[in-house]
């Protein structure tokens, strides 16, 4: 599009998660008018930490917020696949882009924090609960449960794996219940018994159950993730200790006292949903992006990685097409087919014959893990 169509277009976005901001971020960079409208009083994301990938940082290069991002995350070599008692099925380099861009660990909420300090004051609304959209063609209508009423020439739904706006215009799919729960905590590495020695990610895989040692190490933590089969799809169960150390029997005596100790106040306790690829992500002035277009289940730790990369590629397609309309189209046929390799991934989970299936060539030293 033409610098000046798109000083002109006004941008409404739903959500101001990892996709939401990053899109407001890489969208006003273009000189369009960008607002965000975010359901919540307050922003606050479960203490938990993931890697962001070299090409995610390389966006935030891009976009002049490296450094933002950079302070608050620590650079890793690698990630160790291990049995439940520590003997090594593989061990694999994480991807660089050169020697100046290695994946960076860091904590779910100094990563909202980070990306939302780098959108001017005034661009994100609080409070904005999005009851209905209409698509009119060549713009939209947004209606808030506040009585607020929005029109934007373009609507980017980023609102998450319950997005109104994927249900009301794209598809009212239910999310997918994975069969697993998820059990994260952030802990000191003063509780980590001597298992944080250095900034690379450790996963521990047992009969149904994944343990992730994920370093915070530039904020003297560790991410402590559980997941585990269980029947349960209530979205928020409820679980005691008992609970959480009959997932972790059979493992390394280390990780067995580091759930024994947990706080089970701290404890973000969900069960893993994710939804099945949707055919159409865009109509002439609505998007979706992040979850909400192609939310996946965490084992390949890529959810808030594809999110950046929409946001990115979503200005790019703008960019390099000629109207809003031809934009979506070309953001789509980008993004989807990397998205649904990746949520197809996802679902293998991570037993030995599906880690030779997602590694290929690489040869797993023997194990007794299974899924």
């Amino acid at each position: 599009m033409q610098l000046s169509d798109l000083k002109n277009l006004d941008v409404a976005i739903v959500g101001a998660g990892y996709g939401g901001a990053a899109a407001a971020k890489a969208l006003s960079l273009l000189g369009a008018s960008v607002n965000v409208y975010e359901q919540a009083n307050q922003i606050r994301e479960a203490g938990a930490g993931i890697g962001l990938r070299p090409s995610t940082m390389n966006r935030f290069r891009e976009w002049g917020i490296f450094d933002a991002i950079a302070k608050v995350s620590s650079p890793s070599d690698r990630f160790e696949i291990l049995t439940p008692i520590g003997d090594p099925i593989m061990e694999e380099p994480w991807p660089a882009s050169g020697e100046q861009t290695k994946t960076h660990l860091i904590h779910r909420g100094d990563f909202i924090d980070a990306l939302l300090s780098v959108l001017p004051e005034g661009m994100v609304h609080l409070g904005h609960k999005l009851e209905t959209v209409r698509d009119k063609g060549d713009s939209s209508v947004l209606t808030f449960a506040n009585g607020e009423t929005v029109e934007a020439d373009l609507v980017v739904g980023a609102d998450g794996i319950k997005s109104v706006v994927r249900r009301q215009l794209f598809s009212d799919k239910d999310p997918v219940f994975s069969g697993e729960h998820a059990y994260r905590a952030v802990i000191s590495t003063d509780d980590a018994y001597g298992m944080v020695v250095d900034d690379n990610l450790r996963m521990y895989i047992g009969r149904g159950t994944k343990i992730y040692l994920l370093p915070l190490r530039h904020r003297g933590q560790v991410s402590f993730d559980i997941t585990a089969l269980c029947p349960d799809s209530t979205w928020a169960p409820q679980v005691t200790k008992d609970d959480l150390l009959e997932t972790v029997e059979g493992f390394d005596e280390r990780l067995v006292n580091i759930t024994r100790h947990l706080d089970m106040d701290t404890v973000n306790v969900r069960a893993v949903y994710d939804i099945d690829p949707i055919d159409t992500w865009h109509s002439d002035s609505v998007v979706l992006m992040g979850d909400a277009a192609h939310s996946m289940l965490h084992h390949q730790g890529q959810g808030a990685n594809s999110a950046v990369e929409d946001a990115g590629a979503l200005a790019d397609a703008l960019r390099q097409s000629d109207s809003v309309k031809e934009g979506l189209a070309l953001f789509q046929a980008i993004r989807k087919p990397v998205t649904d390799k990746l949520q197809e991934v996802s679902r293998q989970g991570w037993s030995e014959g599906e880690i030779d299936e997602v590694f290929p060539g690489q040869k797993p030293a023997s194990t007794t893990s299974e899924k």
